[in-house]
């Protein structure tokens, strides 16, 4: 299955990790809000006002403690439909 295939409900992945990009309310610019890998699932699919060609995802992504953290605008080039396989040294 595509990413652009997804619906709210389905199941993604982190394909890198994922930084407050100042958008996030309440977590400083820059912090590490879904590390690569990290399971997650889509709420809502979108566009930017600004640009209605460029679709994200709001995805809420689950914590260290297997809860589901705030909703975060994803595009779709930071998602996976499959977990990401870490890269060996």
């Amino acid at each position: 299955m595509r990413l652009k295939e997804l619906q709210p409900g389905d199941m993604v992945y982190a394909a890198t990790n994922i930084n407050n990009d100042g958008s996030l309310p309440g977590v400083p610019e820059g912090e590490l809000v879904a590390p690569m890998g990290s399971r997650g699932v889509i709420i809502n699919v979108g566009h930017l006002e600004d640009n209605p060609d460029k679709e994200l995802m709001l995805v809420r992504f689950e914590t260290h403690d297997n809860e589901l953290g705030p909703s975060i605008g994803c595009w779709f080039e930071e998602l996976s439909v499959t977990p990401p396989v870490p890269m060996e040294n």
